[in-house]
């Protein structure tokens, strides 16, 4: 099934974008300060919420379970071509994790469920030579990660959050989970995975935010 198979709501909201982009040329919300954290649970300059705030694009893809497809390909010895029956056929695992989004909202305790990276790269076997990682939702939203990021043992494909499927506006029917960094380099409606040998920056980190987003630098821009 084809990424163009599946519907898309909305349109792009460029003056969002734009917004965002304003934001990294004049460090908007950097306070200049760095936590750590094994001692700071908070990271610096962001808000404890209790809700969780939804941000997009301003497109949804609807994406259903019988045209969802998860493929991991690029530099790897085992292609991948996962239908939702394959995806859920693999070992599932839970997670209870805070995520803290570069909008400056963090939120704690959350309770994903899903497939560990490491089970996909056992299945995929990257090659030697593949050090990075890049990704596309099923919206055209791309991000990239070191290869090193993209397999740590805190990292998931979650389909469920608190015990029940992950809603759509939250990615559903699977988006990536990376605690450690900025939420934007936890992609929504994930569909692909690319492993390479270069860096291939992605849509926020060629407008000028940060390759890396580590949360407790204060890694918002570039």
């Amino acid at each position: 099934m084809d990424q163009e198979d599946v519907p898309l709501e909305g349109q792009i909201r460029e003056k969002l974008v734009r917004t965002k982009e304003r934001w990294a040329e004049e460090g908007r919300l950097l306070t200049g300060t760095t936590a750590d954290p094994t001692r700071d649970r908070l990271p610096p300059g962001q808000t404890l919420v209790k809700d969780w705030p939804v941000l997009d694009l301003g497109v949804q893809p609807d994406v259903s379970t019988a045209k969802f497809r998860l493929r991991l390909e690029g530099l790897v010895e085992n292609r991948l071509a996962l239908d939702w029956e394959g995806f859920l056929a693999l070992p599932q695992e839970d997670m209870v994790c805070d995520i803290h989004c570069v909008t400056q909202w963090s939120r704690y305790d959350n309770r994903f469920t899903g497939v560990r990276t490491a089970t996909l790269l056992e299945m995929a076997r990257p090659r030697p030579e593949a050090r990075f990682v890049s990704m596309t939702s099923y919206d055209g939203y791309t991000t990239n990660l070191t290869l090193a990021d993209f397999a740590a043992a805190d990292v998931m494909i979650a389909h469920s959050w608190e015990g029940a499927p992950l809603p759509r506006q939250h990615g559903g029917p699977v988006r990536l989970v990376l605690p450690r960094l900025y939420f934007w380099k936890s992609p929504k409606w994930l569909t692909r995975i690319e492993f390479l040998a270069e860096d291939r920056p992605g849509f926020w980190e060629v407008r000028g935010y940060h390759n890396q987003g580590d949360p407790w630098l204060e890694e918002r821009y570039a």
